[in-house]
């Protein structure tokens, strides 16, 4: 998100395209690198890169920053993988005080996440075997303790998964201390591999597939049964319900379970505990827009609902704030953001951008390619408006060229109180071929301050390749990284002169 310390001094190098550009600070760098991936081949970067440079910038700063960082991004940010890599690297690198025990005992938040850890702490420290595992850091293994009493037989039967390094061989290897005789009894369970199979999705509808039919028709109707009782018993998660929205409109759900299906999605204290990434919802919406089925609006409806309640908090932009969104749909944006995944960086800025448009009250958005283009849309419908931009993206071509943006607003002097770009930050002319000549985001940002001195410019970067295409810090520049929802609330810290990096040092461990 946005570091308020950054040296004016930033070193001038060139991005993926050959344009003039700012490498950031290591801290600042270490930041966007980690909340921009699910450690997957990026547009310009490979997996493997981006984790080698990850693990280059936590030896270049300082460790408690790094401890904190992971707390911050496993709790904000909503990611897992990516902080379980930065305790992974701090166990390398620190000793010596309880630093990384305090960061681990507080980041792993859930069952599968201690064997997470440790797998990666294998891979890092080039060890094969469980039996060379034993050899761990002693506040790595503190740490993992205090993750052990964290959780209950259920959570640990739903994640003991026969994975590399089990949660059985974990137990041996970190030997946490029970706290009280109940756990004890789970651990011995976990040892003896007879954990109550728990209640989840996945394990009812499993035994039902191992249960012989008289008819197709009547195993039918006892997966719908069965998807109406899961909605019944309240113990069906935010995360499961989202992704089987398709699965129980198709098992033919009642209209009455599809109701309670809403009420949940749209429930705002559910949306905060469910700690979902926006584009959860987005992959959602486009797995049921298509279907034939008269409850398809209903549910919509819901998770528009769900993303309004998720920027809920969200102050400051008022009718006289004038706000300009600007989204990149350039070819680089059209990677995924998993490999498993169909929702590409192309429409997370998309829906960060139309999430934004949906709070602000003055507000011209558009995107650019090889041009600029504004798009009207009314500000609720959220997914509506991402798929009319997805629809419409070929409009502006598919090179990066941002300054078109501003040079736009100086021809119309328009006048913008902050303007904010959603993009890979690879910004460049694709005009000109003389280097000499082409336009900047440097030169643009200079004349439109000339024009309104008090504008503001938010870069709201998505990719954390560690470059921008101008100063930040300077002349009223800030930089916003993530695709979490809680980006806005970097947003509204910004607004009140506030900053992401003092929030990570209030963090206690």
């Amino acid at each position: 998100m946005k570091f308020n310390f950054f040296n004016h001094q930033t070193t001038q190098t060139v991005n993926h395209e050959g344009a003039q550009a700012f490498m950031l600070p290591p801290e600042a760098e270490l930041y966007s690198a980690v909340v921009t991936t699910m450690l997957n081949d990026a547009h310009y970067q490979k997996a493997d890169q981006r984790m080698a440079r990850i693990q280059e910038l936590v030896g270049k700063v300082d460790p408690v920053f790094v401890a904190k960082l992971a707390v911050y991004v496993r709790e904000q940010m909503y990611l897992r993988s990516a902080p379980m890599m930065l305790l992974g690297e701090l166990a390398k690198v620190h000793n010596g005080d309880g630093l990384v025990g305090q960061a681990v005992g507080r980041a792993v938040q859930r069952p599968d996440e201690i064997t997470e850890l440790l797998a990666y702490y294998q891979l890092t420290n080039q060890r094969t075997g469980i039996k060379k595992l034993g050899r761990l850091s002693k506040q790595l293994q503190k740490g993992l303790a205090t993750a052990f009493n964290k959780f209950d037989e259920y959570q640990f039967a739903k994640y003991n998964k026969a994975t590399a390094v089990t949660l059985r061989d974990a137990l041996f290897l970190v030997h946490p201390k029970a706290k009280n005789e109940d756990q004890q009894t789970v651990f011995n369970k976990l040892i003896n591999d007879s954990l109550e199979t728990p209640y989840t999705w996945e394990t009812e509808l499993s035994l039902l597939g191992q249960t012989t039919f008289a008819s197709e028709a009547a195993r039918k109707e006892a997966v719908r049964a069965k998807w109406e009782e899961l909605i019944e018993s309240k113990r069906l998660g935010y995360m499961a319900t989202l992704r089987n929205l398709r699965n129980m409109l198709e098992a033919g759900v009642s209209g009455k379970h599809i109701e309670k299906v809403c009420q949940l999605l749209a429930n705002e204290k559910a949306v905060r505990q469910a700690k979902q990434l926006p584009f959860r919802f987005l992959a959602a919406y486009r797995e049921l827009k298509n279907l034939p089925n008269g409850h398809v609006a209903m549910l919509i409806e819901a998770l528009e609902d769900a993303l309004y309640a998720s920027v809920a908090n969200l102050r400051g932009f008022t009718y006289q704030t004038s706000v300009v969104i600007a989204c990149d749909v350039s070819g680089s944006m059209q990677q995924p953001v998993s490999p498993k995944s169909k929702v590409l960086l192309y429409d997370i800025g998309l829906l960060l951008g139309m999430l934004l448009q949906a709070k602000c009250r003055n507000v011209l958005s558009g995107m650019f390619g090889d041009t600029w283009k504004t798009v009207t849309l009314p500000s609720r419908s959220i997914l509506a408006n991402v798929d009319e931009f997805y629809r419409r993206e070929g409009e502006v071509g598919y090179a990066t060229n941002g300054y078109q943006v501003l040079d736009d607003l100086i021809k119309q002097r328009y006048k913008a109180d902050r303007i904010m770009l959603f993009t890979d930050t690879q910004l460049w002319d694709s005009s000109s071929q003389n280097k000499s000549a082409r336009n900047t985001l440097v030169s643009k940002w200079k004349a439109y301050k000339a024009l309104f001195p008090d504008a503001k410019l938010y870069l709201f970067d998505l990719a954390g390749y560690g470059q921008v295409p101008l100063r930040v810090e300077q002349h009223d520049v800030y930089l916003i990284a993530g695709w979490s929802d809680k980006v806005f609330d970097v947003l509204q810290a910004l607004e009140e002169g506030q900053t992401t990096l003092s929030a990570i040092h209030e963090i206690v461990l």
